[in-house]
């Protein structure tokens, strides 16, 4: 016993002595650790670019506590897991020492500036749980390896620069649970090895070249609850396979070539609350089993080929808040149901053959914001609770056959910004309120039967900017201070039977920029004061009554462009500053009592005799000389012309009585025959693109398929239809409802001593199809640019072709020489304007033999476009947040 004492003190001796370097080896490979982790880190740094010292506080003399280092997250036994250095504004590149954070689950680089491929460490960290690069410009192909990281679970690599085929080793990575490739310019197909990824929840691909069909293996991810992969070139059908996507919550298969019907299996996925297939080549009808998705929020299937009606069982969707059936070839009715969707708030319609009344309750019980049934042959009234929730901001209805009174709920609706209701049938008057409303900006309620008087209340809004009265039968006079509203640009209450004279009270007219009252009834002199309108480009009074002579000084108005004064009574000489006006393009004084020589400077040297056609009192210019033969015949038979031309008046006023009982007849049928060509199409094809009369000698050349006629774009060149003026002619816009078209049309005005080819109511007018050729090169030089053809900084005898010409043979800053505001500084959207500057150069070829024809140069515009990116500044928070689509569907206003 005394013995054993001694010897089990030895022992505890011992434990404890071992226990002790024990623990001094753990501490000292732990410290060993720590120094070698900060090691790291600070290797890391030092291959960074900081601009934003947010990486100070990374110094050996912290080293330490690295632990603490902004980014940086240890566990508790102080092992470096996580890495992140997002929004720092960072370049440089990632070294091979981050190997050295053995410990390291996440990394997060999102939001910086780095750059070049993507280094291979970054997937070859055998620990990694979470990689997230996104937002960055890293470029080139996607290194394979991630297949090898068998315990990560979130990829981003959204809004970069990588280009090539998708990794297909990523099909081995079956832990993965988000993978975001969205916002590059990957291209090829979807590699049929995600089909493996069987924990998949979000798969992003949106935004890139991708193409070919959807791979069968696609639909067998059946965890996937958000599927985002529009924006590629997706061709094919949606495979009914899709149906076996249970926990599917969120598709967008938007803006593709995907064709076929919409698979009925869609409406099994009981947790959609998302759908977007809009912009594909997608026919058929729309299923009714769509009816079965009750979480259904948001349906946006526009611009397809869709045919037959609306299903009824839309009307199902009491969670849904956005319907977008636009430009499709639908038929029928809108469902009533519709009406009562307790959530609507966006429905859009426009562009159809849809038949028949809007749904009474419409917006009555709904927080309704945004309607656009426009461009289809609905009839009836305009329900009269559209506003009744209070929210509503655009009701768009142009172009149908509504009848009826403008409902009075309307002028109480102070969320209205747009109220587009014109080319309908609406009777009765133009209702006072809205005025009153703050944040209306058009009113436009042309081409219907309104009648009375112009509300006095339109001359207090503050916020409208577009007023469109015209082709109505209104018969009051104008409100003193119509033309005064400080944010109006436009006003129209052309063909009419208003009365009075234009006010005299408009004083500041800071905005306005267009004003057509012709063919009404006005009389009186035009004020003076309207030349304060210091932004007006266009004033069209033909055809009404007014008298005296031509203010001066609105010939010297800075930007008055065109200028109709035809068919009235001005008396008087043509005022000499007309010649030197700034802006002046077009100009028409026909059928007046003007005398008196015609100015010879500027646009009236060249003006076409028939825009002074029928004021027999002018002579000179382009006119017969003053005192020649024919102008002495003419000045004698000048009171009997007068005397003639209220004969005229007097017999047309009796014509015009005996013709309006046929009128009315003709109008009757004319109504049936418009529906008819609305829902089916057109009643009649064309047979000639020129009535034979000769009256227009020109030849329109399609240089691709085009699905209307000369005849039709003949139509549309009124002023009614001016969006611009240049230094070479006015640009009109033509509408083609019947063909779901829309094109730019430009009148050249023939300008004198301007030689052939040269890029300064302009190129020479001897137009063939090569100069045609070069005029469109140099229009695409102006569009890149931002500059004019002539500037000074091209030198003398220069011009915006030779400029460029110049740059180019010197590689003197390229692409110094695109419009920095439309993109020109951006990497992506500069590839694409070098790539159609190639195209502008081409077609300005010095010989003409060496030019394009125009169908190559629309092959060259379609090919014309670099690898697709779609993330941009605007898209930076969206492109990161795998919970947002990074191209989403919004009501976009540049159509209305």
């Amino acid at each position: 016993m005394t013995s054993a004492a001694p010897r089990l003190g030895s022992t505890l001796h011992l434990f404890f002595l071992l226990s002790f370097s024990l623990a001094l080896l753990c501490c000292i490979a732990v410290c060993n650790a720590a120094a070698d982790e900060a090691a790291a880190l600070l290797a890391i740094k030092a291959s960074l670019v900081d601009p934003l010292g947010k990486l100070g506080g990374w110094n050996s003399a912290s080293a330490s506590s690295h632990c603490t280092w902004d980014g940086v997250r240890c566990n508790a036994r102080g092992v470096v897991t996580g890495l992140n250095l997002a929004g720092m504004n960072l370049s440089g590149t990632i070294p091979d020492d981050i190997l050295g954070l053995t410990g390291l689950t996440s990394i997060v680089l999102q939001s910086n500036a780095l750059e070049h491929e993507l280094p291979l460490v970054l997937v070859s960290i055998p620990t990694l749980q979470e990689l997230d690069i996104s937002d960055n410009n890293f470029a080139g192909h996607f290194p394979a390896g991630v297949g090898a990281l068998a315990s990560l679970t979130s990829l981003n690599a959204s809004g970069n620069n990588f280009a090539g085929p998708l990794p297909a080793d990523i099909g081995n990575a079956t832990a993965l649970e988000t993978l975001d490739f969205r916002g590059g310019y990957f291209s090829g197909t979807i590699p049929k090895s995600y089909g493996k990824l069987r924990k998949l929840k979000f798969l992003g691909l949106s935004g890139n070249n991708l193409g070919g069909a959807l791979p069968a293996e696609l639909f067998e991810m059946y965890a996937l609850e958000q599927l985002i992969i529009g924006y590629n070139e997706f061709t094919g059908a949606i495979p009914a396979a899709i149906g076996n996507l249970a926990n599917l919550q969120y598709l967008d298969l938007a803006i593709g070539k995907l064709e076929g019907p919409i698979p009925p299996e869609l409406g099994r996925l009981s947790y959609l609350n998302t759908v977007y297939l809009y912009k594909n080549n997608i026919g058929g009808r729309i299923p009714k089993e769509i009816g079965n998705l009750t979480s259904l929020v948001m349906l946006d299937i526009s611009n397809n080929a869709l045919t037959g009606t609306i299903p009824v069982e839309l009307g199902q969707l009491d969670n849904l808040q956005l319907l977008n059936l636009m430009c499709n070839r639908l038929k029928g009715g809108i469902p009533a149901a519709i009406g009562d969707l307790p959530k609507l708030e966006v429905l859009e319609l426009w562009n159809n053959s849809l038949t028949g009344p809007l749904p009474p309750s419409l917006g009555s019980a709904q927080p309704l914001q945004w309607l656009d049934v426009s461009t289809n042959a609905l009839s009836g009234p305009v329900p009269a609770g559209l506003c009744d929730s209070g929210n509503l901001t655009k009701l768009i209805l142009f172009n149908n056959v509504f009848t009826g009174p403008i409902p009075a709920g309307l002028t109480t609706c102070s969320s209205l910004v747009r109220v587009r209701a014109h080319n309908n049938r609406l009777n009765g008057t133009v209702p006072a309120g809205f005025g009153r409303l703050p944040q209306l900006q058009r009113l436009e309620l042309a081409g219907n039967e309104l009648s009375g008087e112009i509300p006095d209340d339109l001359a207090l809004s503050t916020s409208l900017s577009f007023i469109d009265l015209s082709h109505n039968q209104l018969r009051s006079s104008l409100p003193s201070n119509i033309l005064s509203i400080r944010t109006l640009q436009t006003f129209a209450a052309a063909d009419n039977e208003l009365t009075g004279g234009v006010p005299d009270e408009i004083g500041d007219c800071p905005s306005l920029s267009a004003l057509d009252l012709s063919s009404n009834r006005l009389s009186g002199a035009i004020p003076s004061s309207l030349a304060s309108c210091q932004r007006l480009v266009s004033l069209n009074l033909r055809s009404n009554r007014f008298t005296g002579q031509i203010p001066g000084a609105i010939a010297m108005m800075s930007t008055l462009s065109v200028l109709d004064l035809s068919s009235n009574f001005f008396s008087g000489v043509i005022p000499s500053n007309f010649g030197s006006s700034p802006a002046l393009e077009m100009l028409n004084l026909a059928y007046n009592n003007l005398t008196g020589p015609v100015p010879t400077t500027g646009l009236l040297r060249t003006i076409n005799p028939d825009d002074l056609a029928g004021n027999p009192g002018l002579c000179g210019g382009v006119l017969p000389p003053c005192g020649s033969t024919s102008f002495r015949a003419s000045s004698s038979d000048a009171s009997g012309l007068r005397r003639s031309h209220m004969k005229h008046i007097a017999a047309g006023w009796a014509i015009g009585i005996s013709v309006l009982i046929a009128a009315c007849g003709v109008v009757f049928l004319g109504k049936q025959v418009y529906q008819r060509w609305y829902v089916n199409g057109g009643c009649c094809d064309e047979a000639m693109e020129e009535d034979g009369s000769g009256a227009w000698p020109w030849r329109l050349t399609a240089f691709q398929r085009l699905s209307f006629t000369s005849a039709e774009v003949l139509a549309c060149i009124k002023e009614d239809n001016i969006v611009g003026m240049g230094g070479t002619g006015v640009v009109y816009r033509a509408d083609m409802p019947r063909h779901h078209a829309v094109v730019a049309v430009k009148k050249l005005w023939r300008a004198a001593g301007c030689p052939e080819e040269t890029a300064t109511y302009g190129y020479t007018l001897k137009v063939d199809q090569k100069s045609d050729i070069y005029s469109f090169g140099v229009v695409l030089m102006e569009l890149l640019t931002g500059r004019r053809p002539v500037e000074a900084e091209y030198g003398e005898s220069q011009d915006i072709v030779g400029w460029i010409r110049e740059r180019l043979r010197s590689n003197s800053g390229v692409e110094e020489l695109l419009d920095a505001s439309v993109g020109g500084r951006v990497d992506h959207v500069r590839e694409e304007m070098l790539l159609v500057l190639r195209i502008a150069v081409l077609c300005t070829a010095k010989s003409p033999k060496d030019r394009p024809t125009m169908r190559d140069v629309v092959t060259m515009l379609g090919e014309a476009k670099p690898r697709r990116k779609s993330s941009s500044a605007t898209m930076a928070a969206t492109v990161v947040d795998k919970d947002k689509p990074v191209f989403t569907t919004s009501p976009d206003s540049s159509y209305l």
